[in-house]
């Protein structure tokens, strides 16, 4: 099928206005600007007058490019301050991490010049201890109550020696290592202590009860009853404990049989001392018979 005739010719007219309308704008521009040119050379008055309408036309054009400059820079102002809020919240957290952890290294190491000034206090005014250790474990089963202690035959430990801590006595050395022993625990089943009461200075008997409370039993007849809130301390007989040490409170009382809690505590303990047997005074010798 042929192609239009007219196609060629509706193009090019179409060209031709484009160029016809450009040469226009062009002369009239340039006559414009000769125009200006005349006015401010012969006129200076009408030229600052057309400036001046001129300025007047493009004045909102520059207030909206001025107004958006100002926000750009508002907008870019604030993104600024954000990153750098965020950097400083950053700075700040980590001063304040660091900050806590000087003040729990503190704590701790206040904690741990009050507990050993509480033993060097106790080694001040009792029995010089044989050695100094810490409790590096315990163990729990049944009945029976034990901790074990880093210290052993060749610290100079052996079976059946007296252990307290800070807060009271911890129990005897059930099994001495090389290096480590094993404490039995004065809440073991299978543990007693002799004690006296503070308030009334009465002897009583502290059994372990294997459950981290201890029995506590009045050993004189017609004693008054105990009280709540009794303190008991070793009484020093028997030839195993020295006497004065803490051992534990009365919490309930129900007739004859009271129950308590010692003062040690095995799951705060951290540290304990073993002490030197109580020596026994020898028996007094056997009268001289006289003779017949």
């Amino acid at each position: 099928m042929p192609a239009p005739r007219h196609r060629t010719r509706g193009f090019s007219r179409r060209i031709q206005y484009s160029l016809f309308v450009g040469y226009v704008v062009a002369i009239v521009g340039i006559v414009a600007g000769l125009g200006l040119v005349l006015v401010a050379r012969f006129d200076p008055v009408a030229f600052q007058g057309i400036r001046g309408f001129a300025l007047d036309l493009t004045s909102p054009a520059a207030v909206a490019f001025g107004n958006v400059g100002r926000g750009a820079d508002e907008i870019g102002g604030g993104i600024g301050a954000y990153i750098d809020a965020a950097r400083q919240n950053r700075l700040l957290r980590a001063q304040l991490d660091a900050t806590a952890n000087r003040l729990i290294q503190a704590r701790a190491t206040e904690y741990e010049n009050a507990r050993l000034h509480r033993l060097l206090k106790i080694v001040e005014r009792g029995t010089q201890p044989i050695v100094v250790a810490r409790v590096i474990g315990s163990d729990a089963s049944g009945h029976r109550r034990y901790v074990t202690l880093a210290a052993g035959t060749t610290d100079g430990v052996k079976a059946g020696q007296p252990v307290r801590g800070p807060g009271g006595l911890v129990g005897r050395v059930a099994e001495a290592g090389a290096r480590v022993s094993r404490i039995l625990l004065v809440s073991d089943g299978g543990s007693s202590v002799p004690v006296r009461v503070m308030r009334t200075g009465q002897p009583a008997l502290v059994a372990g009860r294997g459950d981290g409370t201890i029995d506590i039993r009045s050993t004189q007849t017609g004693a008054p009853p105990l009280h709540r809130g009794d303190l008991l301390v070793t009484s020093g007989t028997g030839g195993v404990y020295p006497g004065g040490i803490p051992v534990g409170v009365v919490l309930s009382v129900s007739g004859e049989l009271s129950s308590g809690r010692p003062f040690a505590n095995p799951a705060k303990l951290d540290v304990a001392m073993v002490l030197p047997e109580v020596e026994l005074a020898p028996p007094p010798p056997a009268p001289v018979g006289t003779a017949n």
